[in-house]
Order: structure tokens, then sequence, then C-alpha cells
């Protein structure tokens, strides 16, 4: 396949989906209370993110974090145009997420077998059925629906995934009739070289404009290649976790996802469009490390409100 190169989608503004809220406090040890997370999604939506991943509506005994989403979703004071959004894993987390009037719903499985069994006790294909009663009802409810691809990399059971297995997947989510696809590079292991063959076989099959990158950073090369995806590829849909918070408890040894605020440094000093207000983000995240009891991951969080810190905008 020929690369879409440039033009196209640096010309278009970077729609980020700021996931710290789900994916970064899923796998805390200690819980935040609810008024905390309805706090940190309301300073968060005050950013200029496009979207918030503000909750998941799966078992409480299975992920004890987000076992208030339904509180959480009556709580917040819900900011427009931002978009909140739910992982759900079956058709009741769908009937939850519907009661809390989330605005988009997203469905998980893997690239790996592994991987799923350890996530969600079943295979690719077992997940894939489980999604077809959920894609149908959320579309019918006029609720835009994400397909969430784990492991498009790397697995930490498996080793290298070949592309044409995430397609293989990815072609699937798309005949259930799912908006768009998040690519998750979840344990971080990968370099720009693995994000150009997996984006040179994902884009035989769908627009950028529907394909979201989703990376963490146990390497330091989560920046690296959401650069690539964007400045080489063009895809403009991107998530990253406020202070670089998450981690996956099936995913032994990944850190958490990129952060929100170095991702968006990076970007605006790259030249691309995209409004979200870094510091900002910096404060909503440093709020939350202070009940977690532990410092944030991000670079930026460890320059920005020194004496000296420069915004981007003046390099």
């Amino acid at each position: 396949m020929t690369k879409p190169q440039g033009q196209d989608g640096r010309s278009k503004p970077i729609r980020l989906t700021e996931v710290g809220p789900r994916d970064g406090l899923q796998n805390e040890s200690r819980f935040l209370p609810t008024k905390s997370k309805v706090a940190f999604i309301e300073a968060l939506a005050a950013t200029g993110v496009d979207e918030i991943e503000a909750g998941a509506f799966v078992s409480p005994k299975a992920v004890p974090q987000m076992s208030d989403s339904d509180e959480v979703f009556r709580l917040i004071r819900r900011a427009a145009p931002v978009v909140y959004s739910a992982l759900v894993p079956n058709e009741r987390g769908l009937e939850r997420a519907l009661a809390a009037c989330a605005q988009k719903v997203a469905v998980f499985t893997a690239a790996s077998e592994t991987f799923t069994r350890k996530n969600i006790d079943a295979t690719i294909s077992e997940s894939l059925r489980r999604f077809e009663p959920v894609v149908t009802r959320a579309r019918a409810a006029g609720v835009p629906v994400r397909g969430y691809i784990s492991t498009v990399a790397f697995c930490p059971y498996e080793g290298r995934i070949p592309p044409d297995r995430v397609v293989d997947v990815l072609q699937r989510l798309l005949d259930l009739g799912v908006d768009e696809i998040a690519l998750g590079e979840t344990i971080g292991r990968a370099a720009p070289p693995d994000i150009r063959r997996l984006l040179d076989a994902a884009l035989a099959h769908l627009a950028p404009d529907r394909l979201a990158f989703h990376c963490h950073d146990t390497y330091g090369l989560g920046v690296a290649n959401s650069l690539v995806a964007w400045h080489e590829y063009g895809l403009t849909l991107f998530d990253a976790s406020a202070g670089g918070l998450g981690g996956c408890p099936y995913a032994p040894g990944a850190s958490g996802n990129v952060a929100t605020e170095d991702l968006v440094y990076a970007f605006k000093a790259s030249g691309a469009i995209i409004n979200v207000n870094e510091a900002q983000v910096v404060e909503a995240a440093r709020a939350v490390a202070q009940e977690l009891g532990h410092p944030l991951a991000s670079r930026l969080s460890q320059v920005v409100g020194q004496a000296g810190a420069k915004p981007v905008s003046s390099l």
C-alpha cells in the first residue's frame, strides 16, 4: 500500500480522547473516591480534549476501580462539545451505559488469543460473538461504537503479533458495524518500524479518520510512535492519559498510556493543530496523583509550573 503522505492528515485537527479516568485508573490499587473522579473528569473537560472515556460498565469484581461508573456518569457536569464515552463488555454493560447517557461506547478484544483469554475469559471469536448484539443495540439507539484491539504489535504472552492477525480482527469488527477502530499497543514495546508495518496493513481496510491509535509508554516510545502515525500516515485520532496514568492488569510489566500532556506538547512542537492546554492537563493529573499517593510518569509534569519553563508556543 502507498502511505498517505502528510498533507491531508497534517492539515486536519488532532482529536484527542482522554482515557485517564478509565484506562488510567483501572489498575490503581488505591480506590479513587467518586467525587474525586468527577472532579478529575470535569477538570479534563476544561483542557480542550475532544472526548473523555469516563468509566467502564464492567464487573466490579473484575475491575473494582470502575465499580462506581454509574454514579460518576450521573454526577459529572457535562461540557459541550466534549463526548463522554464508556467501555462495555456485553449487553448488560451496554444497558448500564445507555441508562447513564454515555454518548459513545467501546467494545474490546485483542489480536492475541492468550491475552484475550486472560483478559475477558474468551477466545477472540467468542468475544466478537458477544459484541454483535451490543453493536446492533447501540447503533439502534444512535450511540457510536468503537472497537478496541489490544496487543496489536506485541503480546506479553505470545511475543510479536503479525499485522495480518490484527487485520483479521479489524475486519471482523468492521463487519459487525463498529464506527471506528482503536489500535492498542498494550505493552508499549513497539518502535516506529513496528508501527509502520502495522499501519501499512491496517490502512488497506479503512480510512485514517476511522482509525485511532492507543499506545502505552513502557519503553518511552509512545510519543515517537504517535508522531509516526500522524505525520506519515495521516491519523488524527489519538488516545492518551493525563499524567501517564495507567497500566493493564493482564499485561505484566506494561506501564501507563502515553501522557496526554507529553503528546500534546510533541504535536504542537511538530506543527499539528490541537486545541488542548497541556499545562491544565498537568494540573488535573497532579490533583489525582496526590490522592493516589504516587508521582506522575509524564515528562512535562516535571517542568510545568517550574520557574523558567516555557510553553511550546514560545519555542
